[in-house]
């Protein structure tokens, strides 16, 4: 039996899951947490990996590793390769003002959009790099490289203590602000532009299926991935998937063959672990707005999810906009939330439940409409996320999205697809190996008429549009 591992360092911790190459199946696991904050050493997640490494039982036996890891953070190395200073985080917002001088310096929305596929916001490396040229410039100074959290950790894993070896893939690249993924290349006048004229090196892109370098035990690396991107290739995502994340937040990406140009920069245009197209929407608000209206309601989630299914769609014309945090997407990052539509009839229990699940799901088609707009293909929804759990959520949902929408089993998707793209590695084929496939649940239903229209109403209403 031939075994590869994949490697998730999220935000929240390090997972790493050994696999058998011949099908997928997962032969031991581990993990071990992460410090909390946006701002951290990288060498507390190589620490974290040490001990998830050792939870699993060590990689000695594995024939390839590939590393998924949170996007968009900020890695800055000396010429000896050491890290100049703590990393920023993607959920580091300090650089949301340097985010707006890049767009503006730039000339506006469609020069960034035209050259990335994307528009600057606090997550993205540009930004930082920006703020770290403005408020630490002997740091800038100082960098000699910048790679990503994926980046940093595939290269610890081969050894080298040369800078020149760093490499990463398209995904990751693709959230940084300073590269095309319809094109494949860095955009120097960017880094340029955000480090006030430093251009230090960047980490090579390797091709999906490359084997980028080995571990000291001779195991091959691959190129790794973005974590929205090793999730869709674990879950098989293909042209005409959406996958929707309920978790923390929300996102909806679909695979594709075309470069999104979103002006108004809610269409991120990032690339996918395979070598096409991931367009993605990143919202604020994700499943804590189911948590908020059930603690609201003082019911436990199983009774919030049947609340809401005995209620009629619509919720007699009962709508919560779920804006409860401000809005990403769309970009409304003062606004709050509203329940609108309130009559002496309609305010009960059932109906506020119903209305929050599909003002959380009309929120996430919103999102899927502006991927559409942009001449993907939606065909049906891979819905994955701890609001998934929600039986009312997986049986309102495909009314909402007018298609179908699958369910896998609940999994480690961002370390899974990571070991799928080891185990490609070794195959030297045109497309990753057909693993067996999570278990799944598929749910069906005819769009129900006015819901999405009476939420955008309400939306309209709480902005004042």
């Amino acid at each position: 039996m031939t075994l590869v591992a994949g490697i998730d360092s999220s935000t929240q911790s390090s997972k790493v899951m050994v696999c058998d190459t011949e099908d997928g199946r997962v032969v031991r696991s581990g993990s071990a947490p992460h410090p909390p904050g946006t701002e951290i050493h990288p060498d507390k997640w190589w620490d974290a990996l040490q001990r998830a490494i050792d939870d699993a039982g060590g990689i000695d036996d594995v024939a390839a590793v590939s590393v998924g890891a949170q996007q968009h953070g900020m890695i800055c190395l000396d010429e000896s390769g050491a890290v100049v200073r703590d990393a920023l985080l993607w959920n580091d917002t300090r650089s949301d003002s340097a985010a707006t001088g890049l767009i503006d310096d730039l000339g506006g929305p469609k020069p960034w959009v035209d050259e990335t596929g994307l528009l600057p916001v606090a997550s993205f490396t540009v930004s930082k790099l920006r703020w770290l040229a403005d408020h630490e410039p002997e740091n800038a100074d100082r960098t000699a490289a910048v790679c990503l959290p994926h980046d940093w950790l595939s290269w610890r894993l081969s050894g080298s203590p040369d800078i020149g070896d760093l490499w990463t893939d398209r995904s990751d690249a693709s959230g940084t602000g300073y590269f095309n993924a319809g094109t494949g290349e860095y955009h120097d006048n960017l880094l340029q532009l955000a480090l006030r004229g430093r251009r230090p090196l960047l980490p090579r892109i390797a091709a999906p299926s490359e084997t980028a370098a080995h571990t000291a035990g001779g195991a091959g690396l691959g190129a790794g991935a973005g974590d929205n991107a090793a999730a869709a290739l674990a879950l098989g995502a293909g042209p005409g998937d959406c996958v929707v994340s309920l978790g923390t937040s929300g996102v909806v990406s679909a695979v594709g063959d075309r470069s999104p140009a979103d002006y108004d920069g809610l269409v991120a245009g990032f690339a996918d672990a395979t070598g096409r197209q991931l367009p993605l929407v990143c919202t604020l608000n994700g499943a804590p707005v189911l948590a908020a209206v059930a603690d609201m309601l003082g019911v436990d989630f199983e009774t919030f999810s049947d609340l809401a299914l005995s209620a009629s769609p619509g919720a007699e014309g009962l709508s919560l906009v779920p804006y409860f945090e401000g809005e990403r997407s769309p970009n409304l990052p003062h606004t709050r939330g509203a329940l609108h539509g309130m009559t002496g009839r309609n305010l009960s229990n059932a109906n506020i439940a119903r209305a929050g699940i599909e003002g959380l799901l009309c929120s996430l088609q919103y999102c899927a409409e502006r991927i559409v707009a942009q001449g993907i293909e939606i065909n049906r929804i891979i819905l994955v996320g701890g609001g998934a759990r929600s039986a009312a959520v997986r049986e309102i949902a495909p009314s909402i999205f007018g298609c179908p929408v699958v369910v896998p089993e609940p999994g480690e998707y961002v370390a899974l697809g990571a070991a799928r793209q080891a185990a490609w590695t070794l195959t030297n084929s045109d497309e990753p190996p057909a693993w067996t496939a999570a278990a799944e649940s598929i749910y069906e239903a005819d769009p129900v008429p006015g819901v999405y229209e009476q939420y955008q109403e309400a939306s309209a209403l709480t902005v004042g549009r």
